[in-house]
């Protein structure tokens, strides 16, 4: 087994300063990418997504709850699966009440979709215990627009931006992982952002959540500017 190198205590010292002047670049670099991030443009939503549900059929506008933001997480459990994928499977028991909550305080709802038919859905949710919001999209374009559900036979093999046909090279379609941002203005809907692949590792508490939002952390030293009213300092207690 291969460990780390035993040295003095002054010598860890140099060492962990060394790393912590690279750790604090990355931090600005990352909160530079975040505001890069809320800065691209976005696209309309002007097709009707209808989803099924614990009370019946609902549209993605309805998924909002009220909120201005919905982050939706695209979770691997096609129509004919027997259960949900162990990775997207995972992340879901980490995510606690707490972190749906304060993505409330900063007017943001979270859900999973998944094309399995709600039936499953309800039954895998209530075997596991997890109470997170869990609609289908079965019948819908909705995992094929957002590129989630590759098919072959439609000529939909993109993935992360980038053709993936090995994804489908022995099988007919194929679902995959990512997440999802929108943006309701009034009656209007709009796609902000998406993340698949290794985009989606450091997703899991509110914070990194909201990163991926056009309207971020929503808090005073942030860019853009002038995105939400009232702007509060950092507050990782979400009770502003």
């Amino acid at each position: 087994m291969s460990l780390p190198s035993v040295v003095s205590r002054e010598q860890w010292l140099e060492a962990r300063r060394r790393l912590l002047a690279r750790e604090k670049v990355h931090t600005r670099s990352r909160d530079m990418v975040n505001a890069e991030r809320r800065r691209l443009p976005m696209v309309r939503v002007d097709q009707e997504y209808v989803f099924e549900g614990p009370d019946g059929p609902v549209t993605l506008a309805d998924l909002f709850a009220g909120k201005r933001q919905l982050i939706v997480q695209h979770v691997m459990f096609g129509p004919d699966w027997d259960e949900p994928c162990p990775g997207c499977s995972a992340s879901i028991d980490e995510l606690s009440p707490g972190v749906l909550d304060h993505l409330g305080t900063r007017e943001t709802t979270f859900v999973l979709t998944s094309r399995a038919p709600y039936d499953k859905i309800a039954a895998a949710a209530k075997e596991r215990g997890w109470s997170v919001p869990w609609y289908s999209s079965f019948g819908s374009e909705f995992n094929y627009d957002y590129q989630v559900t590759l098919d072959a036979s439609r000529g939909l093999v993109d993935y992360n931006y980038r053709p993936e046909p090995q994804a489908v090279s022995d099988v007919q379609s194929t679902e995959l992982p990512g997440f999802s941002c929108f943006l309701r203005a009034g009656d209007e809907i709009f796609h902000t952002y998406s993340a698949y692949g290794r985009g989606t590792e450091y997703i899991g508490n509110a914070y990194t959540l909201l990163d991926l939002t056009a309207l971020g952390r929503q808090e005073d030293w942030e860019e853009p500017k002038g995105r939400v009213a009232p702007i509060r300092g950092g507050d990782p207690t979400f009770t502003s």
